[in-house]
């Protein structure tokens, strides 16, 4: 069905109207900002926006218009907008245990070298008090009091 020069102005303007109100963030429950939600604000069949179509030139403008918006960092979906901030949230999560397990490593290998030289050492000590106590020449200090007589100040 044709319609008249007066109509198809008039939708051109409620597209239009659609257009300013979609690109300001203006976005109704269970939309997006896409030509979809486009053609059901305006109320034109969505198939008039593509190929030769009488409202192609709108949906270029219209995606020209949203990518300019995007490129300078507004994004007029509050869901995209989320959607961004939430990836980029969870990639810096992401980094954060990467990072954190890599600590884990390195102190788990830190406590185990810790252990080892501390059971070297106890085995060092072990020995040097047998080889002591088996030489003669070595005189043993008397153990310290365990008492404390007045005070200390």
């Amino acid at each position: 069905m044709r319609i008249s020069a007066s109509q198809r102005a008039e939708n051109e303007n409620r597209i239009r109207a659609a257009v300013d109100r979609l690109l300001r963030g203006e976005i109704p429950p269970g939309g997006k900002c896409d030509i979809k939600t486009l053609a059901r604000e305006a109320g034109v069949d969505r198939t008039a926006f593509y190929g030769t179509r009488p409202y192609a030139h709108l949906r270029e403008e219209f995606e020209r218009r949203l990518q300019a918006l995007q490129q300078t960092g507004e994004i007029p979906d509050p869901r995209e907008a989320q959607i961004t901030r939430l990836k980029a949230e969870n990639t810096k999560l992401r980094e954060r245990l990467a990072h954190s397990e890599q600590r884990i490593d390195e102190l788990t290998d830190f406590r185990s070298q810790a252990l080892a030289r501390l059971a070297a050492q106890h085995e060092e000590i072990v020995r040097l008090r047998e080889a002591a106590a088996g030489t003669s020449r070595v005189s043993r200090l008397p153990s310290p009091r365990t008492t404390v007589i007045g005070t200390c100040s």
